[in-house]
């Protein structure tokens, strides 16, 4: 029996679920599908515009849109074709799934630091994100590796998740996700990279490799606003600011962009980090963000022996989190395969899931997920008289 031949709109509706691998939306809904054509011997054209120039994902989206269409019955095989949107086309976009306003610019309201035209969408009590802020009260404890593989483990745990890179001076979320590529403009709206299922953004993508950032405060300010407003983050479940070290501008920055935002402070057991550590937590407080938990760091080393030794001493993070009236939700060893893996950009969660510091990753994650979700949801619709 001879097989109907398939349709225009069938093909339409088979493509429908097909989504951009960076936007998350249909294709056809994005207005990127432009024209599909029934041709003889079951060959079907489709004409699809890319929102960029040299997509980077283009091969991406040619396998979806090819195995979508050819799961037709009367297809055997599409003659896919690409073509690039306007800039009108690229508006509407951005307006789609990012909503209207322009671009953010930081000091405009002197009293929050907001943007004239967009607001910070997770300083929204209706927003379903939740902000954590990854600190430390000096460099060296492993801030940015405990953030890295934190949002890894929230990751493979079924969560939306995104990073900002806020150590602006010494950036280093790219090289530990493992990033290989900048992030995608569109009209504005920065898409930014994703790997190992986490999204992230940071100023080592704006400037050329290995200069150096020397910025005062308002340029801080402005770049962290940007990054929280211009950047399309498809509300994510968890955004981890990887916080810079210390209690500068960029952490005063942030309490008045993420008034909701929860500080879990990385320390060592050493006596003098966990004194630094517990300045940091202070700040936190006098401006109002509660701290939730303290994370150890470089606990122990096991050598060759199988013995574990305390190289750095012991207690110092159940002694802050005891001061602090916090838990202390976990202690990582000190190995070697963790801080390769954020040299090479092969986070251990996601390459050793069975590895020991990886297990203690995902139950932190478990905790911050579960055990420490908000009791209350909040709406910007439900007000007091």
């Amino acid at each position: 029996m001879p097989t109907t031949p398939v349709t225009e709109d069938q093909v339409i509706e088979a493509l429908r679920p097909v989504e951009d691998p960076e936007l998350h939306r249909s294709i056809v809904d994005l207005g990127m599908l432009k024209a599909v054509q029934i041709r003889d011997n079951g060959v079907v054209g489709v004409l699809v515009a890319l929102t960029v120039p040299g997509c980077p994902l283009k091969g991406e989206i040619t396998r979806r849109v090819s195995e979508a269409a050819t799961e037709l019955d009367g297809v055997e095989s599409i003659d896919l074709e690409f073509t690039v949107m306007t800039d009108e086309e690229r508006e509407g976009v951005r307006t789609l799934v990012h909503g209207g306003g322009g671009s953010a610019t930081a000091g405009s309201n002197q009293a929050h630091g907001h943007a004239e035209g967009r607001e910070i969408p997770f300083a929204k009590n209706s927003s379903k994100t939740r902000p954590l802020l990854i600190s430390s009260g000096k460099g060296g404890v492993g801030k940015s590796s405990v953030t890295t593989n934190l949002a890894v483990a929230l990751a493979e745990q079924g969560y939306k998740v995104g990073v900002v890179d806020a150590d602006i001076y010494g950036y280093s979320i790219p090289r530990m996700l493992g990033t290989d590529r900048d992030p995608i403009v569109i009209d504005e709206m920065l898409l930014p990279p994703e790997m190992w299922g986490v999204r992230c953004i940071s100023i080592g993508f704006f400037i050329p490799q290995e200069q150096a950032v020397i910025w005062r405060g308002p340029m801080l300010h402005k770049a962290l606003e940007q990054f929280l407003t211009d950047v399309f983050w498809d509300e994510p479940d968890f955004l981890l600011i990887d916080m810079p070290p210390g209690t500068g501008d960029i952490a005063l920055s942030l309490a008045q962009f993420l008034p909701r935002g929860e500080v879990f402070v990385v320390t060592t057991p050493q006596p003098a980090a966990q004194k630094v550590a517990a300045m940091s937590a202070a700040m936190a407080e006098k401006v109002n963000l509660p701290v939730r938990g303290i994370i150890e760091n470089m606990s122990w080393f096991t050598g060759d022996d199988g013995k574990n030794y305390e190289i750095f001493g012991s207690g110092g993070g159940q002694k802050l989190a005891d001061e602090l009236g916090v838990p202390l939700l976990g202690k990582l060893p000190l190995t070697n395969a963790l801080r390769e893996g954020g040299d090479d950009g092969r986070p251990i969660t996601a390459v050793s899931p069975e590895s020991e510091t990886a297990k203690a990753f995902h139950e932190m994650a478990r905790q911050i997920a579960v055990d420490m979700k908000p009791n209350k949801v909040y709406s910007d619709a439900l007000k007091v008289i």
